[in-house]
């Protein structure tokens, strides 16, 4: 048995859809948009067979600001290096994206670093 993707919602699709193309190398399908409900969705595929479905709608609520709370907590990306780590982390700060922690080694071991995407959802980048 396999999860087969991961799925959350966001408020603008496109600029959630863009972040991931264009600083993971996602690869998207083409928008379904169910106009009964509203939905619209996309489906991002990642080079090892990782996908992640974007949703949004137009009758969504919040369920809070802060960053620690119960349920999703981060999407990991491994990236290969500690120096693919510090690169991507530059980057996305370069963009405007918040860097929250690292690049550094955790007390357990891993180099990573966490990001903010546009919706606040954490991103973390490990080697």
């Amino acid at each position: 048995m396999k999860i087969d993707h991961v799925a959350m919602y966001v408020r603008d699709l496109e600029a959630v859809k863009d972040f991931f193309v264009r600083f993971f190398d996602a690869v998207s399908n083409e928008m379904y948009h169910n106009p009964r409900t509203g939905l619209k969705s996309y489906f991002l595929s990642f080079g090892n067979g990782a996908k992640l479905e974007i949703m949004t709608r137009p009758d969504l609520s919040d369920l809070g600001k802060d960053i620690y709370c119960t349920g999703y907590i981060h999407l990991s990306f491994s990236v290969g290096s500690e120096e693919q780590v510090n690169s991507l982390t530059a980057k996305l700060q370069s963009a405007g994206y918040e860097v929250i922690s690292g690049p550094r080694l955790t007390g357990d071991g891993f180099y990573e670093s966490c990001v903010l995407d546009s919706e606040h959802n954490q991103i973390e980048i490990t080697v």
